[in-house]
């Protein structure tokens, strides 16, 4: 049952407008301790690379991927940020957040309505006489115990937290987008060596026939080159088809249908992995607008604690209403009838069946959750960016032990290859050798993927620049 609103008498007025306004100072409910979390001084695998105490001391940043001087990554990576269906979705959201905080705003402020009517009244005992009125009525609810305020603190959180949010989703997509473009470029560059390879193989039939008709060599060796050919264009062909569906992807995520977007075939060399500096591992709390988000998160739900706590408390209303009456339109402004009221009005409820109590424990519950989350974060973000540190160090020692394989597998191919044209050996180890360069040189081209791509995720994982914009 809710108290019914009582007038104040006027001379109580001035004293009870001082005190809402001295209360509107106050704001129930706990003030927001940010959470923090124990971390280590350094990262496990920061061998090897700089690292940095806080941002201030990095330069500013442009766009993350500036550092891999590609532009046709450049152009990829902004048509995803314009154009991509996901990021217009999470845009909107938090044009929606954004929007709520005017409504907590607009929620402290006093509310003007106006009206007028006009009705016909009579009786049996009084003439029938048509009635004009004219209605103004302002109403204010003072933020006595800061609840408007909590709310409006609220707001701004989740609002910031989805800020957070679509800068954690454009980053993702442009990280997918990096990646499948780094994979398309491998393709090309697979593509350019199975090339070449043919080429070889093909030469490498025609002196095998040679040698038949000549009765060199028996017609297996025939086969056998023929087969190695034959082989290799069908691996071509797979190769073509995943490069297909690898462009048709990046043309989903740049917000095109594949018949209207196309990546050029390039077939130059990838770009060597850049040496990303490594922040500390307390840097990721600021740096990361994933772990950003969920700390906004957190102060929202501490901020709905207090607005919980204050429907404990009775609401003090400051109204007035002013009426005029008349016959006619025309003299409703001059109406001797006038009638007006004001003064301030307290209710408070007394008993609800413990609703106020069960949303107070839910709050409660969702800061404990939205703080457990605030942790999860942190250590997915710790986690990531040491996988991409380890990934580097392991992945760099592979493509130099990857790099000499290759010029030892070249080497053994020309020395074969001589062999065989000299009559010495059969051409099972003329196919054998070059089977085995070309294989190498495509791991090779594999691990320079996968090292840029791993680049790609520390520089993801730290952030990719990112700072919480201002408020």
């Amino acid at each position: 049952m809710t108290l019914a609103r009582f007038p104040l008498s006027r001379s109580r007025l001035p004293s009870a407008l001082l005190m809402a306004l001295l209360l509107g100072g106050c704001a129930i409910g706990p003030d927001y301790v940010a959470p923090s979390m124990e971390l280590p001084t350094a990262f496990r695998h920061q061998d090897g690379w700089q690292a940095t105490a806080s941002l201030a001391e990095q330069p500013a940043p442009g766009a993350w991927w500036d550092i891999y001087r590609d532009a046709d990554l450049d152009r990829l990576l902004r048509e995803v940020e314009q154009n991509n269906a996901s990021l217009a979705e999470a845009e909107a959201r938090w044009r929606q957040a954004i929007a709520l905080i005017g409504s907590a705003r607009a929620a402290g402020l006093p509310t003007v309505g106006a009206g007028v009517s006009r009705s016909r009244t009579g009786g049996n005992t009084t003439t029938t006489r048509n009635v004009y009125g004219a209605e103004l009525d302002i109403a204010w609810v003072p933020d006595l115990w800061g609840r408007v305020a909590r709310q409006r603190e609220a707001a701004q959180a989740d609002a910031q937290a989805a800020q957070a949010l679509l800068d954690a989703a454009r980053l993702a997509l442009q990280l997918e987008a990096a990646q499948g473009y780094v994979r398309v470029r491998a393709l090309d560059q697979h593509a350019a060596l199975m090339a070449r390879a043919l080429t070889a193989y093909e030469r490498s039939l025609q002196l095998t026939r040679r040698q038949y008709e000549a009765g060199f060599v028996a017609r297996a060796d025939v086969i056998q080159a023929e087969t190695q050919l034959q082989s290799l264009r069908t691996q071509v062909s797979a190769v073509q088809r995943q490069r297909t569906l690898e462009e048709h992807a990046l043309a989903t995520l740049a917000g095109s249908t594949p018949a209207q977007w196309r990546l050029t075939p390039n077939d130059l060399p990838l770009p060597d992995a850049p040496a990303v500096p490594a922040a500390l591992p307390s840097a990721l709390l600021i740096q990361r607008p994933d772990i950003a988000a969920a700390e906004r998160q957190v102060a929202s739900a501490n901020a709905r604690i207090g607005v919980a706590q204050s429907a404990w408390l009775p609401d003090l209303t400051l109204g007035a209403t002013g009426t005029l009456q008349a016959g006619g339109w025309q003299a409703l402004w001059d109406a001797p009838t006038r009638v007006w009221s004001a003064g301030p009005a307290l209710a408070a409820t007394l008993f609800d069946g413990g609703t106020r109590r069960s949303v107070l424990d839910q709050t409660r519950a969702q800061y404990d959750e939205r703080a457990a989350a605030w942790r999860s974060a942190v250590l997915l973000g710790v986690r990531e960016t040491e996988d991409a540190l380890a990934s580097l160090q392991s992945l760099s020692e592979q493509d130099a032990q990857q790099q000499e394989l290759v010029r030892l597998a070249s080497e053994n191919e020309q020395v074969v290859t001589y062999r065989y044209e000299a009559g010495e050996i059969t051409f099972l180890e003329v196919a054998t050798a070059q089977n085995l360069a070309l294989q190498s040189r495509r791991n090779a081209l594999d691990v320079q993927a996968e090292l840029l791509t791993a680049s790609m995720r520390l520089v993801g994982a730290l952030g990719g620049g990112w700072q919480m914009p201002d408020s």
